[in-house]
């Protein structure tokens, strides 16, 4: 009876570590409209892999090395290749959390289902050191051997990417016209590849106010359907990089409407209310993923030594009564 619960009691353990592991990985969506020159039209990766990884796998399991390596140029069945950093999603987001946004979860399924052939990547580790974006430009790099082989590497102003001398976008204005531009000068056979991350679009009508990223994601599709070019995406989220946390904007809202109406005030006091919201704010920021995942992890740990210690007292053959002794 006590190694049954110990048993079950390990498998709870893993369950929750599984839990920990989806809190820490990202999603990845490969999709391409008029892309077929791979046999399987959709296929998931259950795999937990590195940004390296997932670069290496686009290129090979995906097709891409015939859009991005230099020395295969000749009949490119693609003339776009889109990289898209989000800001939102975490791997648990896929299988339904309430946190996440359906738009997005609906425009990424629309996309994968709707497309020739798709790829989906559930668990991708995310890295504390480098942006997702430089590690797949780095590693589409590297695995070409010679160096990218597109026609033009364009990237948005929001991306932190390192070395090469890239086209630099400002804002959505920008990414279309380039894609507009590019269409009408490249010739036939090249291929570009345009990276764009979250955090560089801002609103027409509240400039303070950045696009939800589902509504980013149709713009940008939008307009590369409208240049009329042939394309493949890429959907990768990398929300440990971002600045505004997603499950906190209405203190986020809260700090700049009161900003707004204090504007007359002078911004070297901070009085009580200030502090107060300060102190609000560095408790949302020091609870970061990686720090609840810990903390997470450590009760976990100190759950199964308690269980372990309850199933190794329940397995002690210790007679319930004592007979009593007899007289000679």
């Amino acid at each position: 009876m006590g190694f049954k619960i110990f048993v079950v009691a390990m498998m709870v353990g893993f369950i929750a570590a599984a839990q920990i592991s989806l809190a820490s990985t990202v999603p990845a969506f490969l999709w391409a409209p008029g892309f077929s020159s791979v046999e399987s039209k959709e296929s998931v990766n259950y795999q937990i892999m590195s940004p390296k990884d997932l670069a290496n796998s686009v290129l090979s399991q995906g097709g891409w090395s015939d859009l991005l390596c230099s020395e295969r140029k000749n009949e490119r069945p693609v003339d776009l290749a889109v990289v898209f950093v989000g800001r939102e999603l975490h791997s648990s987001d896929v299988a339904g959390n309430k946190h996440a946004d359906p738009a997005l979860l609906n425009l990424l399924k629309d996309s994968f289902t709707k497309s020739n052939f798709s790829m989906a990547f559930p668990y991708v580790a995310t890295s504390e050191e480098e942006t997702m974006e430089n590690l797949l430009v780095s590693s589409f790099k590297e695995a070409c051997g010679h160096g990218l082989g597109v026609a033009n590497v364009a990237f948005l102003e929001s991306c932190s990417i390192e070395g090469g001398d890239f086209q630099k976008l400002a804002n959505l204005h920008s990414v279309h016209d380039h894609l507009v531009s590019r269409m009408e000068k490249r010739t036939n056979g090249e291929t570009d590849l345009v990276v764009l991350c979250h955090g560089g679009f801002q609103s027409l009508k509240e400039l303070d106010q950045p696009l939800p990223e589902s509504e980013i994601l149709t713009e940008v599709m939008s307009s590369v359907e409208q240049s009329g070019a042939k394309y493949a995406a890429l959907y990768v989220s990398d929300p440990f990089k971002s600045i505004h946390y997603p499950g906190y904007r209405e203190l986020e809202r809260f700090l700049a409407d009161d900003t707004a109406k204090n504007g007359s005030a002078s911004p070297k006091v901070c009085d009580e209310v200030c502090q107060l919201k300060s102190s609000l704010l560095e408790g949302v920021l020091v609870r970061d993923p990686y720090v609840a995942a810990l903390h997470d992890f450590q009760g976990i740990v100190l759950l199964l030594i308690l269980v372990s210690g309850l199933c190794c007292m329940m397995g002690i053959d210790t007679p319930t009564r004592f007979e009593a002794p007899q007289e000679n």
